[in-house]
C-alpha cells in the first residue's frame, strides 16, 4: 500500500510493533493515535520530551487497569517516526526507568540511526 501523502512513515525498531500489539486494546488505541499525530507533525497532549542523554525522544505514558505502559519514539530523524521502545513499567520503587530499559533504549536509538542512514540518507534535523 503506498504511503498517504503528508504522513511520515513509521519505522518499528526491533520488537516494538509486536510489543504494542500485546498491550491492552485501549492502550494500543491511545498510543496509535499519538503516533498518527506524530506522523502528521502534531504533538499528542500526553507526549513528553525526554531530557538529558535522551533529549529529542518523546515518551507516551498510559495508565490502564492499575498498570502503566510506555512508548518512546523519535521524530528527530527528519521525515520519519521511529518507535524505539514499547513496554509495561514494572519498577516497584521510584519513578525512574530500570537500567535494562535504558540500555534497550540506547541500543534501539543506535539501530534507528543506522536504519535511517541506510534507507533515508545522512541524518538531518527535522
Amino acid at each position: 500500500m503506498p504511503p498517504i501523502i503528508g504522513l511520515k512513515p513509521v519505522e518499528w525498531i526491533s520488537s516494538t510493533r509486536d510489543d504494542l500489539q500485546r498491550l491492552p486494546e485501549a492502550v494500543q488505541y491511545e498510543f496509535g493515535y499519538a503516533l498518527y499525530q506524530a506522523q502528521v507533525g502534531k504533538h499528542h497532549v500526553s507526549a513528553k520530551q525526554l531530557k538529558g542523554e535522551f533529549r529529542g525522544l518523546i515518551e507516551l505514558v498510559e495508565d490502564f487497569d492499575g498498570d502503566t505502559y510506555r512508548t518512546i519514539y523519535t521524530v528527530k530523524l527528519a521525515g520519519v517516526v521511529y518507535v524505539l521502545h514499547v513496554f509495561q513499567k514494572k519498577a516497584t520503587h521510584g519513578i525512574g526507568a530500570p537500567r535494562h530499559e535504558i540500555a534497550t533504549l540506547r541500543a534501539r536509538l543506535q539501530q534507528a540511526k543506522a536504519h535511517y542512514a541506510a534507507h533515508y540518507g545522512p541524518p538531518r534535523s527535522p
